[in-house]
C-alpha cells in the first residue's frame, strides 16, 4: 500500500491496523513526516515505512507493484497529472489496484488513463474523493 503525500498518515495507519502487509508513506514537510516517524515508532508498527521527500521523485523510480495507493495531493499545485503518469509508467500500479484520489472539488481529472474504472464518487464541501480500479493491462 502506498500513500503519497501523507499528511498526518492517518489512511496509512488505518491501512496498517486493517491488515495491510506492507504500507509505504512518502511526506515532504518536516513537522509531518517527525510525526508520522513517531507514531510509527509509538505503535511500534513494522510493517510501516515512512520516506521523507517529494513524491514525484520517489515515484520517478521503478516501483514495486501497489494493489493500493492513496493520493491527496496539496491543492490548487496541478500535481495530480504527473503523479498519474509516473504511478503508470514506472511500475508502481498492481493490475487491479485500487486508487483512491482526494482533490479539490473543482479539479477536472483530465489525466485519468482509459483503464482506470471510478468506482465511487463523492464530494463533501470543497473536497470530492474518488476510489478507481485499474484494469489488467
Amino acid at each position: 500500500m502506498l500513500d503519497l503525500f501523507a499528511g498526518s498518515g492517518g489512511l496509512g495507519f488505518e491501512a496498517a491496523s486493517r491488515q495491510a502487509e506492507h504500507v509505504t508513506m512518502i511526506e515532504l514537510n518536516d513537522k509531518a513526516y517527525k510525526q508520522i516517524v513517531s507514531n510509527i515508532a509509538l505503535v511500534k508498527a513494522d510493517n510501516i515505512k515512512a520516506h521523507h521527500g517529494d513524491a514525484l521523485s520517489f515515484l520517478s523510480q521503478a516501483g514495486q507493484p501497489q494493489d493500493l495507493v492513496f493520493i491527496d495531493p496539496p491543492f490548487r499545485k496541478g500535481l495530480l497529472p504527473d503523479v498519474i503518469e509516473r504511478l503508470e509508467s514506472n511500475g508502481w500500479l498492481a493490475d487491479n489496484a485500487l486508487i483512491y484520489i482526494e482533490t479539490e472539488k473543482e479539479l477536472q481529472l483530465d489525466a485519468i488513463p482509459e483503464h482506470w474504472d471510478l468506482l465511487k464518487e463523492k464530494t463533501a464541501g470543497q473536497v470530492s474523493y474518488r476510489l478507481f480500479e485499474r484494469e489488467s493491462q
